[in-house]
């Protein structure tokens, strides 16, 4: 049975860290690879490598059932009409995001 091991790392400004080598060898990461918290009701939150839609046995599931559906009826499968791409078009208008700017205070 393997000892526990604990290591630390740091938030920085932007709430961001270097995972650990140790931890990225135990999980298996790679660059660009996903993580997966799941927080647990004691407050503790357990980190796992993200697995693939496909891989997910639920959602693999579903997305078959969809491309099922889409190819037995095409015809179910139609655009937005104008009306709707008008409110969209409203609802986004203006918006601009930057994924590298610090949060808000009152967003932390």
């Amino acid at each position: 049975m393997l000892a526990e091991l604990k290591v630390e790392s740091t938030l920085t400004d932007k709430y961001q860290t270097t995972m650990p080598g140790v931890v990225r060898k135990a999980l298996g990461l790679k660059k660009r690879d996903r993580i997966s918290y799941t927080i647990l009701p004691e407050g503790d939150v357990l980190l796992r490598r993200a697995t693939d839609a496909a891989e997910d046995p639920a959602i693999g599931a579903f997305l078959a059932f969809l491309a099922e559906d889409i190819r037995q009826n095409p015809g179910h499968v139609r655009g937005l009409d104008a009306p709707v791409r008008a409110k969209l078009a409203e609802l986004i208008d203006g918006v601009e995001v930057d994924l590298d700017a610090a949060l808000s205070p009152e967003d932390e």
